[in-house]
């Protein structure tokens, strides 16, 4: 097995390194790597469904699509992920004891006692700190987790909280948990690189298991999967399942209420509705927006080639669209 210390936080890079390996590699691999505040969602997720877009907005927190199923994570400095590629087998396919129980036995050395619970989660005293998640490509099979070190909670619930009325989609949705951190489970305080450090001290004494220095031709190729791929709004937004958008605001000149039809990340049908005044057809801006990415800078260049205040009397643009997503 080969180990690979992967020292990028850039969410964006890291996803499309797994693909990479996941491709391109026969041998198994083990790969530990952070992603710096990102929010992950599953393959089959609606992103928007899924993040409070004005916090994730605020506070600059990325948000990206992985190949794996399961529901949204947040990722910080103070989470640390584990990735394991081998050959697919029947045995592995759902068995999340066998990519699991390295995480275990660590822990144990550590005086934690973890288990593996449910579908894919590993707890501690019933509170969960690790979500686990697998793909399959041709006879090759990821498996991935978290481990919440010393993770900020407070932004794991403010980026995954979300108005659960205003997307009505067949996407599959994340289950609230309780969570823990590791850290505040540790005999002796320690940092997450010390950890990250004691992870991997512990994997290479595990037989056949040798250090892999990431090449310049692999950093390459994993840049050039991340800028055609995952730094795209196309995948991480434009490939969530199809879905209509709701959403109503009052403002000191009116509400207005927007009602969305969304395919493949485009606006297919746009209503406005509320008791805001305008001089012209509101009917003018539904028909301009549609057929647009429901994506905010893609409206807000939308927005900018009008009188506003034509079509919605003393309401701004930003409060426009607080409404559009």
């Amino acid at each position: 097995m080969l180990l690979i210390d992967n020292t990028s936080t850039n969410s964006y890079f890291n996803l499309a390194m797994e693909e990479y390996l996941l491709n391109n590699f026969t041998q198994d691999v083990c790969m530990l790597w952070q992603n710096d505040n990102t929010v992950v969602v599953g393959k089959n997720q609606n992103a928007l469904a899924e993040i409070d877009y004005d916090y994730v907005k605020a506070n600059d927190i990325k948000v990206v699509r992985r190949l794996t199923g399961g529901g949204a994570v947040f990722h910080d400095m103070g989470n640390l992920n584990y990735t394991f590629i081998t050959n697919n087998t029947e045995d592995n396919f759902s068995n999340f004891k066998t990519f699991s129980t390295p995480v275990i036995d660590m822990l144990d050395g550590l005086g934690i006692h973890a288990y593996l619970t449910g579908r894919n989660d590993l707890v501690i005293d019933g509170r969960k700190f690790s979500g686990n998640a697998q793909c399959v490509h041709k006879n090759r099979l990821l498996h991935h987790g978290t481990l919440l070190f010393c993770s900020d909670i407070k932004d794991i619930s403010a980026s995954l909280k979300v108005d659960p009325e205003k997307i009505a989609d067949k996407g599959i949705k994340s289950v609230a948990s309780r969570v823990t951190n590791i850290s505040e489970h540790l005999q002796r305080k320690m940092s997450v690189a010390e950890f990250k450090k004691l992870f991997m001290e512990y994997m290479l004494k595990r037989e056949d298991v040798t250090y892999y220095n990431l090449t310049p031709d692999d950093i390459a190729k994993v840049q050039k999967l991340s800028d055609e791929k995952y730094s795209t709004w196309e995948w991480n937004f434009g490939y969530s399942p199809k879905y209509a958008f709701h959403k109503k605001k009052r403002f000191s000149a009116g509400s207005i209420e927007v009602s969305i039809d969304v395919k493949d990340g485009i606006m297919q049908d746009v209503k406005f509705y509320g008791d805001f005044f305008a001089r012209r057809d509101v009917s003018e801006i539904e028909q301009l927006l549609k057929s647009q990415k429901h994506n905010f800078d893609v409206m807000n260049e939308v927005l900018n080639t009008v009188n506003l205040n034509d079509y919605f009397l003393n309401i701004s643009k930003q409060e426009l669209l607080s409404v559009l997503i």
